[in-house]
């Protein structure tokens, strides 16, 4: 039979439409794990997954299923993140597969990140079993799920299946649409090795254990390998299948998913979507749609006590062994020490790296307010890329600025559409389109400046719509922004870690209001301190925090005015000196400020 027995599928969803549930589910049914290893969410491995509904890392299983016809079926499941941030990684799962299974909420209809993965899958034609999940529920809307995927997405209303993972009920109907309407593999035994790496993760014994799934040819156990995209070569020391365990064997074949270990120690040299191929004889051609990973937000990692800033070092370098999108370098800033500046795919990305570090690691962190990356072309046509706000160059010498854009999805109930477009017009939002799902729902189209949706959009689309909006993006590239840099000054002195970019026009209201936080966190001296926001030279917002003032005149019984005058004299000079030779000491706090404006 060959790869015709073979079926290779993902299963797509929006946040906490039940993947992981489903999952378990096939799992249980197919025998791949018995009951008493059985648990929640079982590919969900991180403590973090499990705590936040949602799939971080993404997995890949083997099953063996006995269908209805009486054959023998081989079913990977090739599982996907269940965010936005990780957004390439899910095209490349896609890109692994035939089919997938499109999950939909009963209760919650279509979401924006069920529409955006449907037409990553869609691109990749791949063959959709639309599957409404959570029927059980009493407060379940069947017939309007039904309607939303055959309106938006033209799927037909026999196609749909109805199940619920929890209660296990549609099982066997998933299992067996996924013999019937999903294709087997078509590459060609014949043709030279051509392999999709879609995952990859370090161990500390074996080195890089790379996921693989073979598209033409056999990979076989000492084979000397190629990865296309660097042109490195290596020799395959082991190879297998994915249950939840590793299980070698001698060859992979034409469809079937598995595992390669060649004794690979940097997992830089590993890149998502690369195609492998034989060194010798070599594939023409790559697997489309290959690209490399580059961060898209920036921020300061900072220990609270400069003692652990060894440890912080080593731990950012095991999180990097097994995330190669995650990068860092030392960075030093006048205010916080010795710290490093990393680079990160998202905000969730950021939160989970943030998170792990003082989970896994013990760490006490502070971390700056997170940019984005910034493209400055000077007048003598040198092209900066900006990820940290102090290497801003002066104005005087710049041609032009770019800022990146996105192209951004928002589904909502119709009657949230005033409040968020006037949301999304404050962020300097685009409007493209507005298209209706049915009678209560919409979708909005907007292109907006990343830098907008960094801090706490997602935050004010869900305060705003009551939690119903859901929200998803692609970068779309690169456009000219009258962007300038913000410096923070503590009596007079720049506080590099709270500098900033942002647009002219918000320069100054956001200043403001960044000077106004500040006051409230730095407590009172002696003396005055001043607290002043500058664009170039000049000051476009202030705030001064009075000077303690001790009663000198407490001891001064009686006696002529001047006498009195004297004594506020002598004051008022010695709070001069204090004020050349003191330091205004910064709490923590006032670094996350920046953080907590509400825009």
């Amino acid at each position: 039979m060959g790869n015709k027995i073979i079926r290779n599928f993902c299963i797509i969803a929006h946040i906490d439409h039940g993947k992981s549930t489903l999952a378990d589910r096939l799992l249980q049914f197919t025998g791949t794990i018995p009951d008493r290893k059985m648990r929640d969410q079982v590919l969900d491995s991180m403590d973090l997954e499990r705590e936040r509904g949602i799939t971080i890392k993404a997995q890949a299983v083997r099953m063996n299923y006995i269908a209805k016809d009486g054959v023998t079926y081989v079913l990977n499941l090739i599982d996907t993140p269940g965010h936005v941030d990780f957004n390439y990684e899910v095209s490349r799962s896609i890109a692994a597969c035939e089919g997938a299974l499109l999950v939909v909420d009963a209760s919650q209809g279509i979401e924006a990140q069920t529409l955006a993965n449907a037409f990553l899958a869609f691109d990749q034609n791949l063959k959709i079993i639309p599957v409404i999940n959570k029927i059980d529920l009493p407060n379940a809307d069947i017939e309007g799920a039904k309607k939303q995927i055959i309106s938006v997405l033209g799927l037909e209303e026999e196609d749909i299946i109805l199940a619920s993972a929890k209660q296990g009920i549609g099982t066997e109907d998933i299992l067996e649409a996924i013999i019937d309407r999903i294709p087997y593999p078509k590459g060609s035994i014949d043709k030279p090795l051509k392999a999709i790496i879609f995952d990859s993760f370090y161990d500390s014994f074996r080195g890089v254990i790379i996921y693989v799934r073979v598209i033409d040819g056999t990979l076989t156990n000492g084979m000397n390998i190629k990865f296309m995209s660097n042109n490195t070569t290596y020799v395959v020391d082991e190879l297998g299948t994915l249950t939840l365990e590793r299980k070698p064997k001698d060859t992979l074949s034409v469809g079937e998913v598995g595992y390669i270990v060649a004794g690979i120690k940097n997992i830089s040299m590993v890149s998502m979507g690369d195609t492998i191929t034989d060194s010798i004889i070599s594939t023409s051609e790559p697997f489309p749609g290959y690209k490399k990973i580059t961060p898209m937000v920036f921020s300061g990692l900072y220990p609270t006590d400069s003692t652990q800033y060894p440890l912080l070092k080593e731990a950012l370098s095991k999180l990097k062994l097994n995330d190669a999108s995650f990068n860092f370098d030392p960075e030093t800033s006048e205010a916080l020490g010795f710290g490093f500046r990393c680079g990160f795919l998202g905000l969730l990305h950021m939160e989970i790296i943030h998170e792990r570090l003082e989970r896994e690691f013990n760490l006490s962190l502070i971390s700056t307010a997170p940019n984005v990356v910034y493209y400055i072309y000077m007048e003598d046509g040198e092209k900066l890329i900006i990820e940290n706000p102090v290497k801003f160059p002066e104005k005087g010498c710049i041609n032009r600025i770019e800022e990146p854009y996105i192209k951004a999805t928002i589904m909502l109930p119709s009657r949230y559409i005033g409040t968020i477009m006037q949301l999304v017009q404050e962020r300097r939002g685009i409007y493209k389109s507005i298209e209706y799902m049915d009678e209560g729902h919409a979708i909005l189209s907007y292109e907006i400046p990343l830098a907008e949706i960094v801090l706490d959009f997602y935050d004010k689309l869900k305060s705003l719509s009551q939690g119903y909006a859901s929200f998803d993006y692609e970068l779309m590239g690169y456009k000219i922004s009258d962007a300038v840099k913000v410096n923070m000054l503590i009596n007079g002195d720049k506080v590099d870690a709270l500098a900033f970019i942002i647009h002219k026009d918000k320069a100054y209201s956001y200043s403001r209001q960044i000077a106004e936080k500040v006051k409230e966190i730095i407590p009172r001296q002696m003396y005055e301190v001043s607290i002043q926001a500058a664009v170039g030279g000049r000051i476009i917002a202030r705030e001064t925090i009075k000077a303690l003032r001790k009663n000198v005149l407490a001891k001064c019984y009686g006696g002529d005015i001047t006498r009195k005058r004297k004594l506020l004299e002598k004051q008022k000079e010695g709070k001069k000196r204090m004020k050349q030779i003191g330091s205004v000491n910064i709490p923590q706090e006032a670094f996350m400020a920046v953080l907590k404006i509400n825009n």
